[in-house]
């Protein structure tokens, strides 16, 4: 333990002794200065500790070569200095905590001390179970006996400025705790106080659900302990501010479960009991499982609060995220919720099966959630589409407005899932997820859907799935009488020449071309109705097949020149371009053949 360590306990209780006798002689500045210099003070041994650690772990990486019993000797002292410092930060929080239960402490003294202390105590709650006793107790204290109000704003900024802490989890703690006790505190305007708060909590959930040693049943707790306080906040309240606290507190748990679930870092049933203790809570705010893998839920308490600003909506950010993930939460353990009958009743209803495939993309497109998470998503899709009744052309559904939104960012999100899935059996079971939901749009419908999906993606290997799933669908008759053949030609062209200009690039784009010629050829070789005049064979020919046909050959060539330099890749390259030259002579000759026969 350093002399400099104690040094800070005296200069501590003289600060404390100093700011009595300040309010007793009536000396409001020499107050104001005494508590800058306790806050300066405590600032100081936070960072001197820090300090000491940091050396700590300098020497022992420096004698990590040093002889055994050496090197377990430093450790117990090094342990032992540890324990001793800890035992001055706890007289130093004992001091501060008896100072403000003094009965001889006045108003003046304790709301000075309010807008510095808890920032500056709750830097030291994770050095032990009894800091953090002791720094919960000294909010507590701040709490009881000053104004709600500034004690919300107090908090508030502790929070904030504890984002940029290393030790976020600890030092929050005491904070999120006196935030949930101030919260029934405030006596008037209570939404407009929540509406503040809520946002910085949620960010520091955030915050530290992302933190690689984060403990979930920790993170929990605080989350939780807010909610409890908020629902608290609402009962006791009537009419429009009453539904307005409601709708706030359902958005800040969909917003909890999607920070809980990606704080899970090992296995996801380890959630269970966690997200079981939110089922009073969302009953209490009227979701139900169903309304929220449809987003109907989510959407209609925004538009309880749409009239507040844009940033106040803007923290809650991941709300879609968080309801797919309690219906997911749902399939997972019964414990949770029972969603079999939502299954059925989404199978049966074409617009709400829709609308959760719009809400369950979130998942699939999370990077920060355990890939268990993503398939227990694709097994629900699979579930729910295979038993699904066929979409029909309906004015219950939109289908090139908030349809066609939906399955754009949706096949994106299976884009990151086909392409960086860790295993082939759940690669394989997107895949089929992808092509049975294209399956459930309407006949009329899918041609063009198909189309605007594949000019909208921005995955080689999407758009070449895409078309191969134009090549599919065209297999059909139901599809083939839509008189879709038409535009195949189009479609192609979108690949092999471009609107923005220039060649595909190999091997880049290898699939989407790959994928193109083969559309190209089917549609060549099922062409009864003749769709492809003389005069669009002629364009098609001289426009990109030939082209074509010079590119692949000089990528051909140059990959023969640089083989030596890297063989295998080499190899590799060349396989797929002699794929694309074989099927594209095989379409030149195609159209040849047509191009005399006319």
């Amino acid at each position: 333990m350093s002399a400099a360590t104690v040094s800070y306990l005296h200069r501590v209780r003289e600060i404390l002794a100093g700011s009595l006798r300040s309010v007793e002689a009536g000396e409001s500045l020499d107050l104001e200065s005494l508590v800058t210099e306790l806050a300066s003070c405590l600032n100081s041994l936070s960072e001197n500790l820090a300090s000491n650690a940091s050396d700590d772990e300098q020497e022992n990486d420096g004698t990590s070569n040093a002889r055994d019993d050496d090197h377990e000797n430093d450790v117990t002292l090094n342990a032992s200095d540890d324990e001793q410092e800890n035992g001055v930060i706890i007289q130093v929080l004992d001091e501060i905590l008896k100072f403000l239960s003094s009965p001889q402490i006045d108003q003046d003294v304790m709301d000075a001390l309010s807008f510095e202390l808890p920032k500056a105590i709750s830097k030291f709650a994770g050095l032990s179970s009894r800091c953090l006793e002791l720094a919960e107790a000294i909010v507590d204290r701040f709490v009881e006996a000053c104004n709600p109000r500034d004690m919300l704003s107090v908090l508030c900024e502790a929070l904030d400025a504890a984002r940029v802490s290393l030790s976020l989890s600890s030092s929050s703690t005491p904070l999120l705790h006196g935030l949930s006790k101030v919260f029934i505190s405030v006596r008037r305007r209570h939404y407009e106080q929540l509406k503040v708060a809520v946002p910085i909590v949620l960010n520091v959930l955030k915050d530290m659900s992302l933190e690689p040693d984060i403990q979930p049943e920790g993170l929990f707790d605080k989350a939780l302990g807010i909610a409890v306080s908020i629902k608290d906040v609402a009962s006791k309240l009537e009419k429009e501010e009453g539904t307005n606290v409601r709708s706030l507190l359902g958005l800040y748990l969909m917003q909890i479960t999607a920070v809980l679930s990606v704080s899970i870092k090992d296995k996801v049933d380890s959630g269970v009991p966690l997200v079981m203790q939110l089922k009073p809570l969302l009953a209490y705010c009227g979701l139900t499982h169903l309304g929220l893998i449809t987003g109907n839920d989510p959407e209609r308490l925004l538009s309880t609060i749409s009239k507040d600003d844009d940033d106040f909506l803007n923290s809650f950010h991941d709300i879609n995220l968080g309801a797919s993930l309690l219906f997911i939460w749902g399939k997972i353990s019964p414990e949770v919720a029972d969603v079999a009958n939502d299954v059925d009743e989404l199978q049966s209803n074409p617009a709400k099966r829709w609308q959760a495939y719009g809400m369950l993309k979130h998942i699939l497109a999370s990077g920060d959630l355990l890939w268990e998470f993503k398939r227990r998503t694709i097994e629900v899709l699979l579930d729910i589409v295979k038993g699904a009744a066929p979409s029909q052309c309906n004015e219950e559904i939109d289908w090139f407005t908030s349809i066609l939104k939906c399955l754009v960012y949706f096949s994106q999100a299976v884009t990151l899932v086909i392409m960086y899935a860790p295993d082939a059996d759940l690669r394989k079971k997107t895949f089929e997820t992808l092509k049975r939901i294209i399956s459930d749009i309407p006949v009329p419908q899918r041609f063009d859907v198909l189309k605007a999906l594949v000019t909208n993606s921005q995955s080689s290997t999407m758009r070449g799935i895409l078309l191969d799933q134009v090549k599919n669908n065209l297999s059909t008759s139901s599809l083939q009488a839509t008189d879709c053949d038409a535009h195949v030609s189009e479609l192609v062209e979108l690949v092999l020449k471009p609107p923005h200009g220039g060649p595909p690039l190999f091997p880049d784009q290898s699939d989407e071309v790959l994928a193109a010629l083969n559309l190209y050829r089917f549609a060549l070789l099922n062409d009864g109705n003749g769709f492809l005049s003389k005069k669009t064979l002629e364009r098609d020919y001289k426009g990109w097949l030939l082209p074509l046909r010079t590119i692949v050959s000089g990528s051909i060539a140059e990959n023969q020149r640089e083989k030596d330099h890297d063989q295998e890749s080499s190899l590799e390259i060349r396989c797929i371009l002699n794929r694309i030259e074989s099927l594209l002579y095989w379409c030149i000759e195609l159209v040849e053949e047509r191009l005399k026969s006319n």
